[in-house]
């Protein structure tokens, strides 16, 4: 799937917008870091990639069940969607080969590619879209992510062979951004008929590789796909396959340890890096580096305004002052993040910055909570009201915060006990931390959210997403409930005028941000670092996560 960042040669692509787009590009990677001196040497084939993840090990393999970025690294490798983004950060077809969208906005026509098979020899054909949207839209299926990206699809029909007609509650001009990511992405009909714990060890899909087996707390063995066909022709390549048999996708938590295996050669590749050790990699030159920072939301504390304190808006901008973050940022990150003022990630064209509401001033923050009433303090230096002291649960995903980050956590705490604010920092496993939120266990909360496109903000703010999907998440963590932000972000999805999307959209974010219901931090960090041997490692998907179709091993 090419991408921002993706080396492939895409030719003459047609996509009804509702206008034809012709796209004829050379995708380059867009990180220089990925392309060094190695680019020179040929490719060969052979060989298997040993991937050591950070992240908490998937409890599904198929990203339709659930829907977190750990899913979607692996199953980038096995998985295709119907659409994808071009080197110019455009929506165009993978899988599919043209679309057509009706003049009322709610019926879209998708037409699929010829000759594409799933890895159990199941032919693509349009019944793969409509089995796919169900598969999504069943609650059994307990989709969280993919579950939101399609929730205006009505209605699936197959019209031909290879064509399928969807027919749309309400006008989605963000339709296709949410069918280019991994958790939409489509699997074999046949396979999803199974089981759903058979087809969660196992998912058939039309890529590159496929899984050979899975080593719970070990590895998912992946392997080359002897019969792929690549959607689109890739005339610069030498075989259509992958060049690596295989790939060992292995699961080690410690980044000391991870780090200490790539060094070793025991890994090929590793994510989560700690900051400190990519600035090193990177002068010591002793590695590969790749950033490639993903789409959606940046990187953001949310304040839950539902409950006491952050229910007071004073409460929420006194605590928000008090944080001077970016010396964190500078101290802890070694300039592998660079601070953001936005709810949206710098690759998201439409996201606005405003840097002069989120600058630390404990004066105004202790005349604020004045204000608000919280005047006296107890015997430890934290504000009391009403008898109540002045305290935030902090709940801390350990899988998706690496340790420099929970760093800047507790300085940040520290921050705000000089102003009154006791903050409780409590680390959590992935599933705990789920649990927490879910109970809504929390005052705020550092949770990712990736999506391609500004469409996040209604997942991430419209107060329908403050209703668990099927699968118990939420992801309106702020808790927010605005009819007036609820109608800008309606108007913005369904508009087909570019110019006033911009707006709309950026009148939504004014509105969160000058409520104080969000910290933006910084875009949420996706670093990989590799060994020298390691070449062509520059492909990613339409979130950022990397493909590894052109990757090859010179040892």
């Amino acid at each position: 799937m090419p991408s921002v960042s993706r080396a492939r040669r895409v030719l003459s692509l047609s996509i009804g917008l509702p206008v034809a787009l012709t796209l004829l590009a050379a995708c380059a990677p867009s990180n220089p870091e990925s392309s060094t001196s190695q680019a020179s040497v040929d490719p060969v084939a052979g060989g298997t990639l040993v991937y050591a993840s950070g992240d908490a090990e998937p409890t599904c393999l198929d990203p339709h069940v659930g829907g977190n970025y750990p899913q979607a690294l692996v199953a980038s490798q096995y998985l295709e969607t119907l659409f994808a983004k071009d080197a110019e950060g455009k929506i165009v077809p993978w899988l599919a080969e043209s679309t057509e969208l009706s003049d009322d906005g709610l019926h879209r026509t998708i037409t699929l590619r010829e000759g594409i098979t799933f890895h159990d020899g199941t032919k693509l054909t349009a019944e793969a879209i409509k089995a796919n949207i169900e598969h999504l839209q069943d609650p059994n299926t307990a989709s969280s992510t993919g579950y939101l990206a399609v929730g205006k699809i009505e209605k699936v029909a197959v019209t031909d062979e290879l064509t399928a007609e969807l027919t749309l509650a309400s006008k989605d001009n963000a339709l296709l951004e949410s069918l280019s990511m991994p958790w939409t992405a489509i699997e074999s009909p046949e396979a999803l008929k199974r089981p759903k714990a058979v087809n969660c060890t196992s998912p058939v899909g039309t890529g590159p590789f496929k899984v050979e087996s899975w080593q719970t707390q070990q590895a998912v063995n992946l392997v080359r796909n002897e019969d792929y066909q690549p959607p689109v022709a890739q005339p610069e390549r030498s075989q259509p396959t992958a060049y690596l048999e295989g790939i060992s996708w292995r699961f080690i938590p410690e980044a000391a340890t991870r780090y200490a295996a790539l060094q070793s050669g025991e890994v090929d590749i590793i994510d989560n890096a700690q900051p400190d050790t990519i600035a090193t990699a990177a002068t010591s030159g002793a590695f590969g580096h790749l950033d490639a920072p993903r789409p959606g939301a940046a990187n953001r504390l949310e304040l839950n305004s539902s409950k006491a304190p952050f229910d007071d808006q004073l409460v929420r901008e006194a605590f928000i002052r008090s944080l001077d973050v970016n010396s964190g940022i500078n101290a802890l990150l070694f300039n592998t993040a660079q601070r953001s003022y936005s709810l949206l990630s710098s690759v998201e064209p439409l996201g606005i910055s405003e840097p002069d509401l989120f600058a630390p001033d404990v004066q105004k923050a202790n005349a604020l909570l004045d204000e608000a009433g919280w005047t006296e303090r107890d015997a430890e230096g934290y504000r009391v009201k009403d008898g109540k002291r002045l305290s935030l649960t902090f709940p801390v995903s350990t899988n998706q915060s690496v340790p420099a980050e929970q760093s800047l956590f507790e300085q940040m705490q520290a921050s705000a006990k000089e102003v009154g604010f006791e903050v409780k920092i409590q680390l959590l496993d992935l599933s705990s931390w789920y649990g927490a939120l879910a109970e809504h266990e929390y005052n705020l909360v550092s949770a990712p959210y990736t999506k391609v496109g500004p469409s996040v903000l209604r997942i991430l703010y419209h107060a329908d997403s403050t209703v668990p999907a099927p699968s118990g998440y939420f992801a309106n963590n702020a808790q927010l409930k605005n009819p007036k932000l609820d109608e800008l972000l309606t108007r913005a999805e369904e508009t087909n005028d570019e110019a006033e999307r911009a707006e709309l959209y950026a009148q939504a974010q004014r509105l969160v941000l000058e409520g104080y219901y969000v910290l933006p931090l910084y875009d949420q960090q996706n670093h990989f670092l590799y060994g020298k041997h390691v070449h062509q490692v520059g492909d990613t998907t339409a979130v950022s996560s990397p493909v590894y179709y052109n990757t090859f091993l010179s040892k």
